[in-house]
């Protein structure tokens, strides 16, 4: 069961670590990026990225936070290291409604709604379609980042704990 706990820990941090880049790369360069060219551009390219990005390097580490961390502390709580327990389950919790719901609930309707705002090189169209889309979508974006670094640090902590034995 201490390897299963293992993995499931390591998992949680490695996992955490890529979406804390990951969203965290969105909020300082991608999405600044797109806002500083045409509208139209933005949205072309913002449609390209939301559909390459539903992959496996991607889905993978974005569903397995929670999970890992949820099953890492459960196992930590069978093995009685309830304070490293206790870091493990609140990463999964944090990144649980700071990453994932807020992408489920936000970033994908908004992710839809650009993918069928009609023409990108159409001007109106299209500076009207991202003027909806990039401010609300970057806000819950800086969200998601905050989350996954909180996320990427209780992990952390609860693998500190748990190898000085408390």
């Amino acid at each position: 069961m201490t390897i299963l706990a293992v993995l499931a820990a390591v998992s949680a941090l490695v996992s955490a670590a890529l979406m804390a880049g990951v969203f965290s790369a969105f909020s300082v360069a991608v999405m600044p990026g797109l806002n500083a060219v045409p509208p139209g551009a933005a949205v072309a390219a913002m449609r390209s990225v939301n559909e390459r990005i539903l992959n496996p390097a991607f889905l993978g580490p974005f569903v397995l936070v929670p999970l890992a961390g949820a099953a890492a502390g459960a196992l930590l709580l069978v093995l009685g290291h309830r304070r490293a327990a206790a870091a493990f389950l609140a990463a999964a919790a944090v990144y649980l409604l700071g990453a994932f719901l807020p992408t489920a609930a936000v970033n994908v309707p908004l992710n839809d709604a650009l993918a069928a705002a009609g023409d990108p090189a159409q001007a109106a169209r299209a500076a009207a379609a991202w003027a909806a889309y990039a401010p609300r979508w970057t806000a819950w974006n800086h969200v998601r980042a905050a989350a996954s670094v909180l996320s990427l640090l209780l992990a952390a902590a609860g693998l500190a704990v748990w190898a000085r034995g408390r």
